[in-house]
């Protein structure tokens, strides 16, 4: 028997609910096991992992599931007092990818290794850099005077879809960091491919968020 329309949104609901869910405990249980793994303060090098996760896994994904209507955590707060927060956890998280960058630049400088030698380092600094572009578009969206001659709409819609590339971008460092020497050296195994899991999981609920809650209706309004 075919299920009535309240009842498939109700399971909708339920299931974005339960996926938003996952990507919150993802999110930190990954950055967490960075941690543990790198053991910050152990050597230089130990910082630019546990600041990348932090950056990339929490607390962009976090920023991101801040306008969730089924799993943010600060749904009580209006609109604007989100846009906000997520504005903070956003800039925080260029704050921790930037330092993370810098010490592992200072890290192969005293070692005399070769800079953006591997995907994983490209991929990096294209992630903070657009990262740093995104902070930036995030401003004239607080202060959409600054930008008189842009509709505002607009520049919802071209900030959610640079957004999205940025988070991929960040996604993507994470899962070439994890290919690396110093990470397959320690973690291999079904705990190595459950690691790689951690990334793809926030990244499929970011894209469905985005796509199904802000652009599809933006495709869709004349």
């Amino acid at each position: 028997m075919a299920l009535s329309v309240e009842t498939e949104s109700h399971i909708y609901r339920a299931l974005r609910t339960a996926s938003g869910a996952a990507a919150h405990l993802v999110a930190l249980g990954f950055t967490i096991f960075v941690a543990v793994l790198a053991r910050p303060g152990s050597s230089l090098f130990s910082w630019h992992p546990v600041l990348m996760s932090l950056a990339f896994s929490f607390l962009m994904t976090e920023a991101l599931l801040v306008f969730s209507p089924e799993s943010s955590l600060l749904r009580s707060l209006s609109r604007k007092g989100r846009a906000r927060c997520h504005w903070v956890l956003q800039l925080l998280a260029l704050l921790c990818a930037l330092l993370g960058l810098g010490l592992v630049i200072l890290h192969k400088e005293q070692l005399g290794k070769a800079h953006l030698a591997t995907w994983h380092g490209r991929a990096g600094l294209l992630a903070v850099l657009w990262a740093g572009l995104q902070c930036s578009g995030g401003v004239g969206l607080l202060y959409p005077k600054l930008l008189p001659r842009w509709p505002l709409a607009k520049l919802k819609l071209y900030h959610a879809t640079s957004g999205l590339v940025g988070y991929l971008l960040g996604g993507a460092s994470l899962l070439l960091g994890m290919c690396s020497l110093w990470f397959t050296a320690t973690v291999t195994g079904g705990v190595w491919y459950l690691a790689v899991l951690c990334p793809v999981v926030t990244s499929l609920v970011i894209m469905n968020q985005v796509s199904n809650a802000y652009l599809y209706r933006k495709r869709i309004q004349p």
